[in-house]
């Protein structure tokens, strides 16, 4: 089974990638029943959508992952969660009418919803993210820290977390019919910007030892 594991910097992975004795000059390794490969694409929408376009253009796996951190809008999660998206939107993708907000779809040129394309005859993948949360995600060019516009936020849209790249993610694997999916590990909670709040060693391992485990099943 190919696998494209794709993260927008390398602290996002650096437990996998330490786990695998991954070498950057290879760009991938290998375990029992998989090759993995992995992408860094840099932080945010445009990056994302610029690597993923070049790495699916020209090839084709059985599996696309999309893992790193997400900020969450709610107290229910725990700083370290392990979470899956079930369906992420662009969050900003539209159009101001003075107080109002129209979406792509209000505009009639798109959609705003992407969501992932998942082999549910697989029963590896499934078990894996049975034992993860599904969320609803939202992608932003600007990390929300307003909280008059956080508010806002989740009135329009009631996300559970929200990231840089994940709608990105998904939206390159649907055009190219890749298989995917995106996890993450919760490193913040959507607040007024307060970054000693934050855990990003926690989101960190926890995604990571979720995935390592995830791998090491096809050895089973």
């Amino acid at each position: 089974m190919n696998i494209l594991l794709v993260a927008a910097t390398k602290l996002e992975l650096k437990n996998v990638t330490s786990f695998f004795h991954f070498k950057e000059d290879s760009s991938s390794f290998s375990t029992e029943g998989i090759n993995v490969e992995i992408l860094f694409t840099g932080v945010g929408m445009v990056a994302t959508a610029f690597a993923l376009g070049q790495k699916l253009a020209n090839n084709k796996y059985d599996l696309a992952i999309n893992a790193g951190i997400a900020g969450s809008f709610k107290p229910q999660f725990n700083l370290g969660d392990v979470v899956w998206v079930k369906e992420d939107i662009f969050a900003e993708l539209g159009a101001e009418n003075d107080s109002q907000f129209l979406s792509i779809d209000d505009l009639g040129f798109g959609k705003a919803a992407t969501l992932p394309n998942i082999d549910k005859e697989n029963k590896l993948i499934t078990k894996w993210l049975d034992s993860l949360k599904p969320v609803n995600a939202i992608t932003v060019n600007k990390v929300s820290g307003n909280f008059k516009n956080i508010q806002k936020t989740i009135h329009r849209l009631n996300p559970d977390i929200e990231t840089m790249e994940g709608a990105a993610f998904y939206y390159a694997c649907q055009q190219s019919q890749t298989p995917c999916v995106q996890v993450r590990g919760i490193s913040n909670f959507i607040e007024k910007r307060n970054t000693d709040n934050w855990d990003v060693r926690t989101a960190v391992s926890g995604v990571n030892a979720s995935l390592i485990r995830f791998f090491k099943s096809f050895a089973k």
